[in-house]
């Protein structure tokens, strides 16, 4: 597979439409569908579905997909990799990045760098321990910051001096809301809003006593904001960590666990993978500034 022709696929899984692909990628329509075609019988598979108005993708093609995104994300960051030359620093730096306040660590050792290297560029991803640990490991982020220690023994890492505290989000009127901490026993009969993390976290079940995939558990997410709604709207309390909610002139209040329970803060890298010099030199100034 050539990776001209699988920005082609991604462009036609995109718009659904070929002629509108063709105008965008600047070829003819002809030339394009011929080099679908082409992949089709490289793959030895049916990758559209070819309608009057649209063509969509078949099961094979959303499986490749999702592949090809992956190749072509990973053919640019290599070719960004040699964009610094001896006398300037440039380039990507991709984190992958989960909820937390200690982002600002990070941020700050971000402005830094582009206040000395303004031709770096910065890709930020969110998402869960699992969705970012993933991207590292394929290569797709230079760094991946992970709340706690689960994801890490894989990794290089240095901790950050942060730490997350877990608690409960509630509204104003919820009975928990006049406690000034929560116990174990306070949410053993509560509908629970969890994010994946907390489920099979070996902390927070230590924490409880027995296994918290055990609660109440009424939905779960891997970024608060929805679940933050749906606390609002009375479902339930969300577990998640202090700072990620503004409940400033809000019907939400956030109360710590107790025993107090927290979780450092890492930035890891893929062990024995080169970072490119962009991604060297950022990892070089955040060592700096948490010396």
């Amino acid at each position: 597979m050539e990776l001209r022709v699988l920005r082609y696929f991604i462009e036609v899984a995109r718009t659904q439409n070929i002629t509108a692909a063709a105008e965008r990628l600047h070829i003819t329509q002809p030339t394009l569908s011929k080099q679908l075609m082409d992949l089709e019988h490289e793959l030895g598979t049916t990758l559209f579905e070819r309608g009057k108005r649209r063509t969509t993708l078949t099961e094979d093609g959303i499986l490749l997909l999702q592949r090809a995104k992956e190749i072509v994300e990973l053919a640019d960051l290599a070719e960004n990799a040699f964009r610094s030359t001896d006398e300037r620093i440039a380039g990507d730096v991709s984190i992958g990045c989960g909820e937390t306040e200690g982002m600002r660590i990070v941020i700050d050792a971000m402005k830094e760098m582009r206040c000395a290297h303004p031709d770096v560029v910065f890709h930020l991803y969110s998402g869960n321990f699992e969705d970012i640990s993933d991207r590292l490991e394929t290569g797709l982020v230079d760094f991946g910051l992970f709340v706690g220690d689960a994801a890490l023994a894989k990794f290089d890492y240095i901790k950050l001096p942060y730490t997350d505290t877990w608690g409960l989000l509630m509204r104003n009127d919820c009975p928990l809301a006049a406690r000034p901490t929560i116990r174990p026993s306070d949410i053993e009969n509560v509908p629970l809003l969890c994010s994946r993390q907390a489920i099979g976290s070996n902390e927070l079940s230590g924490w409880l006593g027995h296994n918290f995939g055990d609660l109440d558990i009424i939905s779960t997410h891997n970024l608060i904001h929805n679940s933050a709604m749906m606390t609002k709207a009375g479902m339930g309390c969300a577990v998640t960590i202090a700072g990620l909610v503004n409940t400033t002139g809000t019907d939400l209040i956030f109360r710590p666990f107790e025993p107090a329970l927290s979780a450092q803060l890492s930035l890891a890298w893929k062990h024995a993978r080169p970072l490119s010099r962009a991604a060297a030199e950022f990892l070089k100034i955040l060592q700096a500034r948490i010396a």
